[in-house]
């Protein structure tokens, strides 16, 4: 059980964020492959899962991962940075600025009583071609096993929001806390749930943020890092089938991403339709800067063309970008 204290001050500190973060999801769909929870609801995800890595060539690299975030009582935190955006590209500066003691520290644990792997040590030691690698293996994991969800993920949380929302508007933050009746339970002066082991978080005066996760089952995660921000994670629990209703990928996309680049291709996917600069980010989890990169690039290909209107830019794909994604041009 966890156990987190809680008084009447803490609930005016209560934090709720809109959006899941993509680190969170990238460690908890790595544990996810690794584990049977929710079959009914992720087994499908997970045989496609794995052979897309496969077909991309990162079961290694997902092997790989999987020794620094196993399914187990503990993995590092520096995986999931608190940061001030849901970007992955922020998320991902975040881990590879992570102070070598630190690393160190937290990988430790992971193996007390036995030899740690060569590859996990050089990174314990901040080796900084490891910590290349870990970036580009958590990127591109993202990409295969996590990304192409992004449209069910949204829907889940879209779903999810509404209801919060109401009810925290009509009853303030008791109301929010209730409305996670299935999950929290508030008493003598705490807040408990299920949890795989006796565990105690003190506030301290710091908010409490609720994160919400599509690839979180079972029960809420927290850091394991009582000195860090306070942090809850908790399961959207998206319903069974929802694999089905994932949109498949248009045309060639799969193929284009390893021209282009995966962000790349998904970007010329997403722009069927004008969309802002921060829109393309906000739907794809990038950093502002980076999607304005993508677009530039995508731009001088002669795969996009982006105007002004007003005070922001829009991009959408040009006939030639149409002709490369799905084999044809755009006519209307």
């Amino acid at each position: 059980m966890l156990r987190i204290e809680f008084g009447t001050e803490d609930l005016n500190r209560l934090r709720l964020a809109e959006s899941v973060h993509p680190l969170w999801e990238t460690a908890l769909s790595l544990q996810l492959l690794q584990n049977r929870h929710g079959a009914l609801v992720f087994d499908p995800w997970r045989r496609k899962a794995r052979a897309d890595l496969d077909d991309e060539g990162l079961t290694g690299t997902t092997a790989a991962l999987m020794r620094i975030c196993p399914h187990a009582e503990y993995f590092p935190d520096f995986l999931t940075p608190r940061t001030g955006d849901t970007s992955l590209e922020a998320g991902l500066d975040a881990v590879l600025s992570t102070p070598r003691e630190r690393l160190g520290r937290e990988l430790g644990q992971l193996y007390p009583d036995r030899c740690m792997p060569a590859s996990v040590r050089r990174l314990a030691e901040g080796d900084l071609a490891a910590l290349h690698w870990l970036g580009e293996a958590l990127r591109r994991f993202h990409s295969v096993a996590v990304a192409p969800y992004q449209d069910a993920i949204r829907a889940e949380v879209a779903a999810d929001l509404p209801h919060r929302s109401q009810a925290a508007l009509t009853s303030g933050a008791e109301g929010l806390l209730a409305s996670y009746q299935s999950e929290l339970i508030r008493r003598d002066g705490a807040l408990e749930c299920a949890y795989p082991i006796e565990w105690e978080l003190t506030l301290d005066g710091r908010p409490l943020h609720l994160i919400p996760s599509f690839f979180c089952t079972r029960w809420p995660v927290t850091l394991a890092d009582p000195g860090l921000p306070p942090v809850l994670v908790l399961p959207l629990a998206p319903a069974p089938g929802w694999l089905d209703r994932v949109r498949p990928p248009s045309g060639t996309l799969d193929s284009l991403g390893r021209l282009l680049g995966h962000t790349r291709a998904q970007v010329l996917d997403v722009l069927d339709r004008p969309m802002s600069t921060g829109g393309i980010a906000a739907r794809l989890f990038l950093a502002p800067a980076s999607a304005s990169r993508h677009t530039a690039v995508l731009r001088e290909a002669g795969l996009i063309s982006s105007h002004r209107r007003r005070h922001e830019v829009l991009h959408r794909r040009t006939s030639l970008g149409e002709a490369l994604l799905n084999g044809e041009p755009r006519t209307a």
